[in-house]
């Protein structure tokens, strides 16, 4: 039969001939036929599936899912790869706004130009919306709408470089003050209670567009009931998600 030989399909895929072998080896990729001589031979239909392997592997899909996943049907690969992309393009634009930013931080050194303060952490604030987006986006579009969240990630994208280090510095010194409350057996439904259910609607006002005490109630229920949440405000100690909770339930006015 006619085909590929080994180093062919190997140059052409930009992979060495060991990297093919292990594939066999792997049970992923083998070849098509043999030529007279015994050397591998390699179909059209192979270039495919050794193109989709390496799509995978560079999805960061192990080795040892690879196969189980192309034993599935074209369409349930094509949700999965559709998926993959997303991340891909998500992945593209924060490598995007760091280039950019590393480029004019250069030409800033080199004499050729310059940044604001906020200019210099204007890809790293885009960023973060993107993170909180693609962690929490779906859910709290969810509970609070479109509007809300739009307008919540356009005040946080408006921060000054100060008013950002502000925002970061009030989210540590609630944690820092619910551990040590906590620890000290303080009541949340006392002052202490009071003084950190203030704190945390100051550090909402940072970023809601405009407060209002039934949804920082509902936000604190989720403080318990979301593990990414719990673990977060229980990473040090134990029982602050649930004091937080308490906190806000009994005086968020």
């Amino acid at each position: 039969m006619d085909g590929y030989r080994i180093g062919e399909l190997a140059r052409m895929a930009g992979i060495t001939t060991r990297t093919l072998r292990f594939y066999e080896e792997a049970g992923l990729l083998a070849p098509s036929g043999r030529s007279e001589r015994g050397y591998r031979l390699y179909c059209s239909a192979d270039a495919d599936r050794l193109q989709e392997i390496l799509l995978w592997r560079r999805c960061g899909v192990a080795v040892r899912d690879i196969g189980p996943l192309l034993s599935t049907s074209p369409a349930e690969r094509a949700e999965l790869l559709a998926r993959h992309l997303v991340r891909l393009r998500d992945e593209q634009r924060h490598l995007t706004r760091l280039i950019t930013t590393v480029e004019r931080t250069l030409a800033t050194l080199e004499g050729a130009g310059s940044m604001t303060d906020d200019e210099k952490f204007e890809g790293f604030m885009r960023d973060l919306v993107d993170t909180n987006e693609k962690r929490y986006g779906a859910e709290v579009r969810e509970r609070y709408g479109d509007d809300a969240v739009d307008e919540s990630n356009r005040k946080m994208l408006k921060m000054s470089t100060q008013e950002y280090a502000d925002f970061r510095a009030l989210e540590e010194q609630i944690r820092s003050e619910l551990e040590r409350v906590v620890v000290a057996g303080d009541d949340p439904t006392g002052d202490a209670g009071e003084r950190v259910c203030g704190m945390h609607r100051t550090w909402l006002g940072c970023t809601w567009p405009a407060y209002s005490a039934e949804a920082h109630r509902a936000l604190a229920e989720s403080y318990v009931a979301d593990d990414r949440f719990r673990s977060y405000y229980d990473r040090s100690v134990e029982g602050c998600a649930a004091w937080l909770r308490d906190a806000i339930v009994a005086h968020a006015r």
